[in-house]
């Protein structure tokens, strides 16, 4: 066996016994009718389960399948529209629990591998390389999810709520979602904003995040840019595009701004933001810091509560 389909085979061992199939029932004239299915994974040792929102969205009835295929009938903890992301529990034993790693580590190039139940397959593992990270992505219900990791690790429908993991083993990511008629776009919520909310759906059942309406992508800040201003950054967010009728639409910044700090605090990455607006006083004047064209402005956004 070679050293790299090696390094494959024990990084799927290592998880494979904590990744499920969910299918999805609903009621239709009385009767419960097999709606739908996805995937998820076990993330604690009381039966915790990361799968996604659109998998278990309108579910009357959930049953989760574990590798030694007892099915077992899954409470909804809660979801989360906005990342696309719900927490399931589950009252059995006979699995295992996936080590959630840490995102911030990734690296574009990065190898990493997708485990799931596509098309109803069982346990089906694909293969590829993190190619761009800190992505927002428009989900199925038309909102905008942040920290989203683009792969090109093959998704397909059913994948949905399955670990993309490293090659030591550790999730980095919740897949998520595939474009319709693209090849090699694959996208999955980056694990840290995972534990942020579900940390939100064990203690509150519902998620608090503010809203601000942008498209953003991680970049590097161009040096002189860091060292003119003095910034501690290494990356900026970089506004790809503005919701209408949003607070970003209302403030001052433009497409092509370069978000360096957010409510007075330096901002690298998109779960730093991320943070800030699970913080319950944030509904009020922040302060924002963008580079637009090598120059340093301050502006001011009002972030509004999200009602889904």
């Amino acid at each position: 066996m070679d050293p790299f389909s090696q390094m494959i085979i024990d990084a799927v061992a290592s998880v494979k016994n904590s990744v499920v199939k969910i299918d999805v029932y609903q009621q239709e004239k009385g009767k419960l009718k097999r709606a739908g299915s996805g995937s998820g994974f076990v993330f604690s040792s009381d039966g915790l389960i990361f799968t996604n929102c659109h998998v278990v969205n309108k579910a009357d009835k959930i049953m989760v399948s574990l590798l030694n295929e007892n099915e077992i009938e899954a409470t909804l903890i809660g979801k989360d529209p906005d990342t696309d992301l719900a927490v399931l529990k589950i009252f059995t034993d006979g699995y295992s629990v996936s080590k959630l790693g840490d995102a911030s580590q990734l690296q574009i190039g990065q190898f990493v591998i997708a485990i799931g139940n596509p098309l109803g397959y069982q346990h089906t593992v694909t293969t590829g390389v993190v190619s761009a990270l800190g992505r927002t992505l428009r989900s199925q219900n038309g909102m905008l999810v942040d920290n989203v990791i683009q792969s090109d690790a093959a998704l397909n429908p059913g994948n949905s709520g399955g670990p993309l993991i490293s090659t030591a083993g550790d999730v980095v990511g919740v897949n998520t979602a595939i474009i319709q008629g693209a090849n090699g776009l694959s996208f999955s919520v980056d694990i840290n904003t995972a534990k942020e909310v579900a940390s939100q759906l064990i203690q509150n059942g519902r998620v608090f995040k503010a809203y601000l309406g942008f498209q953003l992508q991680e970049v590097p800040l161009n040096t002189k840019v860091k060292r003119h201003y003095h910034l501690p950054n290494e990356k900026g967010l970089f506004v790809v595009g503005i919701e209408k009728e949003s607070p970003a639409s209302r403030s001052q910044i433009q497409e092509g701004d370069i978000i360096v700090s957010f409510n007075n605090k330096p901002v690298n990455t998109m779960n730093q933001l991320y943070k800030e607006l699970t913080r319950k006083d944030i509904l009020s004047m922040v302060d924002v810091s963008v580079v637009r064209h090598a120059e340093m402005l301050n502006v001011s956004i009002f972030p509004v509560q999200r009602t889904n």
